[in-house]
């Protein structure tokens, strides 16, 4: 007989863990439950969230939820019988309610080698720290967040260039490699969870666009290192002298020929840069200033004032 499962989540990063499951005869899926569509972009498009697309083109019955603590939800959930939840980048909080219906409880992917980045950020703050290498762990959910027992984990390196954008799409692949078996070793009971240390832990944020301000009297690696952990989103910026942001897409650090306080604009092999606390520049490759497109530092010189 399969393990049944009743699968949760949203974005992109459960995509590859859902269908991990869905071509694994060792697995049935009874149900996936993910957020409500929603609008999307400049002109709000309704549109509805990765897993429910990749769900339905592997045929299997969605439930979208405002809220999955709801009665009418845990009655659904209580019917279908399942031996265990799975829940991969969902969006809400399981409550213990919900996790009691599930013999097994509910078993969770996240992006980080726990106790290590729990939280809603954990791949953008492994980039921003500087780290050479992350990965993914298994879990058995508890009622705090990303606090429970640990089923295995997988190593990841982290790139010189990599943004959160790419290191995300190998991480849920990573991640989807890993669940099935371990998944189905902590059903059979050949995979014991293991508590975390909590001591060990720490703790990221949910981001916003206001983080991605970019604080010239940082070092400059450090400015470096937080436009690729926040790139796709939250993105970051310069707010310049007339009150408008600039964003910056790419940049690298060099030393540059002069001098100067930080903040101080200069050129650096053709580019806009900026120096930093440490006295060093930050070249920016490619930018966005307010109300125009990308395009690359020497077209943005091109164009507009800059020393």
């Amino acid at each position: 007989m399969p393990i049944t499962v009743v699968f949760f989540g949203t974005s992109s990063f459960a995509v590859p863990s859902l269908q991990a499951l869905a071509r694994d005869p060792r697995f049935q899926i009874l149900a996936v439950v993910t957020q409500p569509d929603r609008p999307v972009g400049r002109h709000a498009t309704i549109t509805p969230p990765p897993v429910k697309t990749a769900a339905l083109e592997h045929g299997l019955p969605v439930f979208q939820w405002e809220r999955v603590k709801s009665q009418e939800a845990l009655d659904q959930m209580r019917a279908w019988n399942a031996d265990v939840g799975v829940v991969v980048s969902f969006g809400q909080i399981l409550p213990q309610s919900l996790l009691d219906l599930f013999p097994h409880g509910v078993v969770n992917v996240h992006g980080s080698l726990l106790p290590k980045y729990r939280g809603a950020s954990p791949i953008s703050a492994a980039i921003a720290a500087g780290d050479t290498e992350t990965g993914v762990t298994t879990m058995v959910v508890d009622a705090a967040l990303d606090h429970g027992p640990l089923l295995g984990s997988a190593i990841e390196p982290i790139f010189p260039d990599d943004t959160a954008e790419s290191l995300h799409d190998r991480l849920a692949e990573r991640g989807a490699s890993i669940l099935p078996d371990q998944l189905a070793e902590y059903v059979a009971g050949t995979r014991i969870p293991i508590p975390q240390d909590h001591d060990a832990a720490t703790h990221t944020t949910l981001l916003t666009r206001e983080h991605g301000a970019l604080d010239v009297t940082l070092p400059a690696l450090t400015l470096a290192r937080k436009i690729r952990a926040y790139s796709p989103w939250p993105g970051t910026f310069f707010t310049l002298t007339d009150k408008k942001r600039l964003k910056v897409l790419v940049a690298h650090v060099a030393k540059p020929s002069s001098t100067g306080t930080a903040g101080t604009h200069v050129i650096v092999d053709g580019l806009p840069a900026i120096l930093c606390g440490d006295g060093q520049a930050l070249v920016l490759d490619r930018v966005q200033p307010d109300g125009k497109p990308p395009m690359d530092g020497a077209a943005f010189l091109r164009g507009n004032a800059w020393i």
